[in-house]
């Protein structure tokens, strides 16, 4: 069978999602093209040998409306004989691209792809692409009033006992661990700069706080305690503040991704495989527990147990979605996130998939492990988990 393998990933660093954050003066498709661009600079490939972009995007409205995966390759240059494509699995948008990407390729259906994903939620607002319509009364009469994610990070706190000092001590750890990387230099491979309006490159993580404590974060009030569903989870005790949850996020990744057998033949390196895949959907009213049932099923289908792994990264929307995530599957705390998570690095929606494999795989290569496994809760109840092994 075809093996499919990522020859180059690659990402831009983090803006804070707001007007005036480091990226917010860059259009969304410049900052997607300037991923795509790299990816084929850094390999040398000629571009028309491309089969097809598949980029994440969740909020596809105003300036990230109309296929930004098509516009964003035809910006970066790409012959006009590439096509793109946008995908929305909600917050796995870009690792459901990188799913699209090599099942292609292991399918003979491409050779070469690109898998994506960008989000600024500076000049796209979270939920803009939903604003005047609604669900179908018919998903209304089967789930009745589904919460918002928060609630669920709230039910999961209640339900897998964990308190404040958990979740902060959490949160506090993913700042530390990313800052740590940061002074440390090991971004530097898979970071590429975005020209700002002024012409300077931005190239440092604008999310990550060093001075980060669990002290400092015990002052943040709950952030979901006035939304009105505390009467229907009585258990719910308020714990989950804007400290333990993802910022909002401006960013882009990518990988390129082929044949093993085209990359010898082109002269690249191939630096890690796909082994397997897997796709769940779980409980939207909760809506953040999927992670655990898709790390399950890719284990059974792999023939893999969670000690097989030296590395994973489990999305932080909130703290406690790794944190149950961990508990439930018996997994290393050490390995989790080793280099921090979307606490710290942020969480542009669409490109978290893809910007997760990009530091997974680096960890990977710098430490000298073989496998990692990644997995990432979606609103609506989903989730995707991917295993790769680094070659």
């Amino acid at each position: 069978m075809t093996s499919a393998v990522i020859v180059d990933a690659v990402r831009t660093a983090s803006g804070k999602g707001k007007p005036g954050g480091a990226l917010s003066g860059v259009h969304p498709s410049e900052m997607l093209a300037t991923v795509i661009r790299a990816l084929v600079d850094r390999a040398g490939i000629d571009p028309a040998l491309i089969d097809d972009v598949i980029a994440g995007c969740v909020s596809q409205v105003g300036d990230q409306s109309n296929n930004i995966a098509r516009t964003a390759a035809l910006l970066a240059g790409l012959p006009v004989t590439v096509p793109g494509t946008t995908v929305d699995r909600q917050c796995g948008s870009s690792q459901q691209a990188a799913h699209f990407a090599a099942q292609g390729v292991i399918a003979g259906a491409y050779d070469i792809a690109i898998a994506a994903g960008v989000e600024s939620m500076s000049r796209v607002p979270m939920f803009s692409n939903g604003q005047g319509g609604h669900p179908h009364a018919g998903l209304d009469a089967r789930f009745p009033s589904l919460p918002p994610q928060g609630i669920g990070a709230e039910l999961i706190c209640s339900r897998w006992g964990f308190d404040r000092d958990a979740v902060d001590a959490f949160a506090a750890a993913s700042h530390s661990r990313a800052a740590a990387a940061q002074a440390g230099g090991v971004w530097d491979r898979e970071i590429i700069p975005v020209t700002l309006p002024d012409g300077s490159p931005h190239t440092g993580d604008e999310t990550v706080r060093p001075t980060t404590s669990v002290e400092g974060l015990a002052g943040l009030a709950p952030a979901f305690r006035s939304s009105g569903y505390g009467e229907r989870y009585p258990e719910i005790d308020w714990k989950i503040t804007a400290g333990n949850s993802s910022p909002l996020t401006d960013g882009a990744s990518g990988m390129l991704i082929m044949s093993e057998d085209l990359a010898q033949r082109l002269d690249l390196t191939p630096r890690a495989r796909f082994h397997s895949f897997a796709v769940i959907g779980s409980d939207p009213e909760i809506m953040l527990t999927g992670p655990i049932d898709a790390a399950r099923k890719i284990m059974a289908k792999a023939g893999m147990t969670i000690s097989d792994f030296d590395a994973y990264e489990v999305n932080e929307a909130f703290a406690p979605v790794p944190m149950a995530w961990a508990e439930d599957l018996g997994a290393d705390p050490a390995l989790l996130n080793p280099r921090g998570g979307a606490i710290a690095l942020g969480h542009p929606l669409g490109a978290s998939g893809t910007r997760l494999m990009t530091t997974m795989l680096h960890y990977l290569e710098d430490t000298g492990g073989r496998f990692g496994l990644q997995a990432i809760c979606e609103a609506g109840g989903m989730a995707n988990a991917t295993i790769i092994e680094r070659l």
